[in-house]
């Protein structure tokens, strides 16, 4: 089981194609069935994610070894309709989803204070749809976002689904080794935009902080959370979750930042964090030995 994340996710380009070549031509349900032939090869030839799947589940949210077991085909299964979803929502078809709106005030209040932001997420769910829901939020957001990520293949994801559907407006923010997205990070806060982190992968050999989750001890980045603390901005923490027959519900939580204290923040996206992940315990796409648990044996 791999020990950590190396910075790169597995989704790429012709993922994304062949996703959309489904879609077009055979719907959203043959895209569905489909998947349960993908997520058997994944069970079969990914022994390490599968074994992080199982470790999450057993000791983490407390299941049997047997339903434990037979969930890591259903968490694979969540996570394939999480990308169909993605590939379809953003190729004009947003109709075919429902959502909900829970804390949409919050992130219309950091348009009216006029001083940008900083949303915090994580890999749960399906956080990437959320532009595409935007339009319900008073003001014009959807030029106004940044995400910041680690993984070059989203910029060639974006740049293809780009050619086939009509441009999206969010903007990517690439961490390179130089630090300079730092300075975009700023430049995009001085701009009064909303800047995007994911804020549960840590890589091997960069700085992080450590702190509970779910039970036991585990590293996050230090960026999203330094930067939090100092930035003097509205923090929130944001999840856009996949719920029955083609709905999902984003939550958006507010926290009072203590100047500094990246640590604190820390804490309470963990809190928050665990709450999601009680009430969605199969939509945690962290497949990697998050825990070091493999380490524990």
């Amino acid at each position: 089981m791999a020990a950590e994340w190396k910075g790169k996710s597995r989704g790429t380009v012709l993922g994304y194609k062949i996703y959309i070549f489904f879609i077009k031509h055979l719907g959203l349900s043959a895209s569905y069935f489909i998947l349960h032939f993908v997520i058997l090869y994944f069970c079969l030839f990914s022994p390490k994610s599968s074994q992080a799947i199982y470790y999450y589940l057993r000791k983490r949210q407390g299941y049997s070894k047997v339903k434990s077991f037979f969930n890591i085909y259903t968490s694979y299964l969540r996570f394939g309709q999480t990308l169909v979803d993605k590939a379809t929502i953003s190729s004009g078809f947003k109709e075919r989803f429902t959502y909900d709106f829970d804390g949409t005030e919050l992130i219309d209040g950091l348009l009216e204070k006029g001083k940008g932001g900083i949303l915090i997420s994580a890999h749960v769910g399906n956080f990437e749809v959320s532009e595409f829901f935007f339009d319900v939020v008073e003001g014009d957001v959807e030029d106004k976002i940044s995400l910041v990520t680690w993984d070059q293949e989203h910029r060639k994801i974006k740049e293809y689904m780009e050619s086939v559907t009509s441009k999206s407006n969010i903007k990517f923010i690439l961490i390179k080794d130089d630090m300079s997205h730092i300075f975009e990070i700023h430049q995009a806060i001085s701009n009064r935009e909303i800047v995007c982190f994911t804020g549960d992968r840590y890589i091997e050999g960069t700085k992080f902080l450590e702190e509970e989750l779910m039970g036991a001890k585990a590293k996050f980045p230090l960026g999203p959370y330094l930067l939090a603390s100092r930035l003097k901005v509205p923090v929130l923490f944001v999840y856009v979750m996949k719920e029955p027959k083609r709905h999902y519900q984003l939550y958006a939580r507010s926290i009072e930042v203590e100047k500094g204290d990246a640590a604190g923040i820390l804490k309470a996206y963990t809190r928050n964090l665990e709450w999601i992940l009680k009430k969605y315990p199969l939509q945690w796409f962290n497949y990697f030995d998050f825990w070091n648990d493999k380490k524990k044996e």
